[in-house]
């Protein structure tokens, strides 16, 4: 087993002691979102800013059958699975037929689309007032409604996420993905046909995105309209590049620094959103990789020195 996985592992069992359950939870659902965004943005090179329409898409159906429908905990999280992955495929085959700027509005124009739509289908989404009343039923003889085994839940869930995401990256798939985030004009010399392997790109995603939107719904109890919304599709792109896109452990470190910062520190003072913009400035400017990249380059120069002590001497 990996370090990175030992440290994620500590962290599973260390985080819920030393913040609210609440937010030790959300910072996981968080992680399993920022995953789906990081294959599109960090391995294939496409920035998404629409990922909050498979989100809420999701979170809305699911929080709906557990409202109404008193579905079980399973299907409801397989069928936010299916819900993403179908609205990120509708997404995704109009949006790869353009690229660049054009690519990044198109997902923003249809992410405002899906927004509206919730906004005024007040019968079923609630409109401005959300969707509320959605429970937390009980799973395997798990009284999900307590704090800490709603986290043990989630954690599960953002581990099994973890693990997928990893098999995906390093296989031939996720090689593709890099080919064509690299050098798309040579990857399509060689026989790729790109804009496939970027939609099946766009489906993952939104399958990881769907998830994390069903146990966002079930975590606060309410489908917000702001989960549907651009602004949230902003800051997963924040949070993501915060920790360091075209990583795998990137999304994981982001979703930390992200949630602790709005849910943590916002209650000390209002104007966090400063040193979010700050950390957003010295990433762009100095750590294109994050914090994964400042990290390694710490640890490069600690060796370095290390090993001219030890000439030294």
């Amino acid at each position: 087993m990996s370090r990175a996985w030992i440290a994620i592992l500590a962290a599973v069992v260390l985080l819920p002691m030393l913040v609210r359950h609440a937010i030790a939870t959300e910072i996981w659902i968080f992680a399993i979102f920022g995953l789906g965004l990081n294959l599109l943005l960090g391995y294939t090179g496409l920035l998404s800013f629409g990922q909050a329409t498979f989100f809420g898409s999701a979170a809305y159906v699911g929080g709906y059958l557990l409202k109404h429908g008193g579905v079980n905990v399973l299907l409801v999280l397989a069928l936010g699975i299916v819900v993403g992955a179908v609205s990120a495929a509708a997404v995704g085959y109009l949006c790869v037929q353009r690229s660049g700027l054009y690519f990044i509005m198109l997902t923003f124009a249809l992410n405002q689309m899906f927004y509206f739509t919730a906004y005024q289908w007040t019968s079923v989404t609630g409109g401005e007032d959300g969707m509320p009343g959605i429970p937390r039923p009980a799973f395997l003889g798990l009284r999900l409604s307590e704090p800490l085994a709603y986290y043990v839940f989630v954690a599960a869930c953002f581990v099994i996420a973890l693990g997928i995401m990893k098999r995906v990256v390093e296989s031939p798939l996720g090689k593709i993905l890099q080919a064509i985030r690299e050098n798309e004009v040579r990857a399509q010399a060689i026989g790729y046909d790109a804009r496939r392997f970027k939609l099946l790109a766009f489906v993952i995603g939104g399958a990881f995105s769907g998830l994390a939107g069903v146990l966002y719904a079930m975590l606060f109890g309410i489908v917000p309209l702001e989960a549907i919304g651009f602004v949230f599709s902003g800051n997963v792109v924040f949070g993501t590049l915060i920790g360091g896109s075209g990583s795998l452990y990137g999304p994981v470190i982001g979703a930390f620094v992200f949630i602790w910062l709005s849910e943590s520190v916002s209650v000390i003072w209002q104007r966090w959103p400063l040193l979010l913009g700050v950390a957003f400035v010295i990433v762009v400017l100095f750590f294109r990789g994050g914090l994964v990249e400042a990290w390694d380059r710490l640890a490069t120069w600690w060796s370095v020195r290390r090993l001219r002590g030890v000439a030294e001497t």
